[in-house]
């Protein structure tokens, strides 16, 4: 990693498994890899160029598997980016090989799949260990508590904490452990003592039957059922939701009844709270309509303006399937951005014909015609500077460049869509408009007319 350009730094710690929450584990280990600045970076040097090359670099490994994974959209909730799943062992049985099968017939499938580019199950069932028993009987009869063989055992092997002390004005704790060298073979337990009641120090060997065996290297329970975790990552023209959909699809699908699945991290955030997004579109269209019926004092002439949100939204969704680009956060934010710039080249006309037909006594459709005519140069004024404003954003590059290009397209598209559609159909909902609530204006005042029965 540190050969590939545009890499500064490599900080790697054995040890820790980033897809198990960091939790403790031999074989496993985590590299972090901290870029260089923007300006030292060359082209294609980027997030997704870095990711792609490191990706490639990781898989020419003969002695384990590598797996490059961009860290998550919001530091402290997950360790990795992407989706992450728990498959549970929901029967109350403890079969690991069974959750190392199904965890495992997901991601397998989920690999098949154009919309992920790599999928990983971290879980495996049947990973080398040592199994030592100690012979009590021995133990006793050569004076060794068996507390104490258990603990030193412990201590040489792990770790533990005996102490502290005070240096340069600070406090340093002590950990007993045996060197390295007399704990890297399984036949070197064999050769670590233990003290007697006698004082004799007794080799663990001669107490101790170490033998392979095979088991889960790592066991963790997700709300109390027996898990192993899934990660996937979508690839490039898909987006996160379309990932979790197609993910929690194959699991449906794979899993039996026995077994089932929960989103944790940022997956479990986003189904959460992920159609939210449409509650806040319709209360931002509902801000707009209260405002302008207020300002119009009619529940009827704000719907002119309402019902031309949509033609912004053509612009967009036009560029986005043009471009191949996701409908990421930043795409919305830019939507609802839209709600309130397409509203305003709508309200020019709308309110200038309004006034033409109150307080001039115009015909409706020479009102629409004359709104137009007369509010076409500052619509475009308006909107064009907008969309110059922005293309910086469309251009940009560096540091958070994708975010300002996803934003920054959806907002100009859609102003283009929005000033090209708006004075042409503007006029013509607004005669429909008008016409209805000046007929509703008049049968309500008929009726008042009519004398009481």
């Amino acid at each position: 990693m540190r050969e590939q350009p545009g890499v500064d730094k490599v900080v790697a710690i054995g040890g820790l498994a980033a897809l198990n929450d960091n939790a403790s584990l031999a074989n496993a280990g985590i590299a972090y890899v901290i870029l260089k600045d923007w300006s030292e970076r060359g082209k294609g040097e980027n997030l997704l160029g870095l990711y792609n090359a490191l990706s490639e670099r990781v898989k020419t490994l003969d002695d384990g598997l590598a797996l490059v994974i961009p860290p998550p959209a919001i530091q402290g909730i997950g360790n990795v980016a992407g989706a992450t799943m728990k498959v549970e062992l929901r029967d109350g049985s403890f079969d690991y090989a069974q959750l190392e099968y199904l965890a495992q017939a997901v991601v397998e499938r989920a690999s098949a799949q154009s919309t992920f580019q790599v999928a990983r199950n971290s879980f495996r069932a049947n990973a080398p260990q040592l199994n030592i028993v100690i012979d009590r009987v021995k133990s006793e009869t050569l004076g060794v508590p068996l507390g104490n063989a258990l603990d030193t055992l412990s201590s040489y092997v792990g770790s533990s904490y005996i102490s502290q002390f005070n240096k340069f004005g600070r406090v340093f704790q002590i950990y007993v452990q045996a060197e390295a060298a007399a704990r890297i073979q399984p036949e070197s337990l064999r050769t670590l003592s233990v003290r007697n009641t006698a004082g004799e120090m007794v080799p663990l060997g001669t107490l101790a039957d170490i033998s392979n065996v095979s088991g889960p290297s790592l066991i963790s329970l997700y709300n109390l059922y027996p898990a192993a975790t899934v990660v996937a990552n979508t690839a490039r023209g898909f987006s996160s939701g379309q990932g979790l959909q197609l993910l929690e699809d194959i699991a449906k699908e794979t899993l039996p009844p026995t077994s089932g699945f929960e989103w944790t991290a940022m997956s479990y955030q986003e189904k959460e709270i992920g159609n939210q997004i449409y509650i806040v579109y319709a209360l931002s269209l509902l801000l707009v309509y209260l405002v302008l019926a207020g300002q119009y004092e009619s529940w009827i002439a704000p719907l002119t303006v309402i019902v031309s949100v949509p033609l912004a939204l053509l612009g967009t969704a036009t560029a986005l399937l043009s471009l191949g680009a996701p409908n990421n956060l930043y795409t919305q934010i830019g939507l609802i951005l839209l709600i309130a710039l397409s509203a305003k080249n709508a309200i020019l006309i709308v309110e200038f014909a309004r006034a033409l037909r109150r307080d001039e006594g115009y015909a409706i459709e020479k009102a629409a015609v004359e709104a137009a005519r007369s509010r076409f140069r500052p619509i475009l004024m308006t909107s064009f500077a907008f969309i110059l404003g922005v293309v910086p954003l469309v251009l940009g590059s560096g540091a958070g460049a994708n975010a300002q290009k996803s934003i920054g397209i959806a907002v100009l598209t859609g102003m283009l869509g929005s000033t090209l559609l708006t004075v042409a159909f503007v006029p013509s909902m607004f005669v429909v408009l008008q016409r209805f609530e000046e007929w509703r204006a008049r049968r309500a005042k008929a009726k008042a007319q009519l004398p009481a029965a």
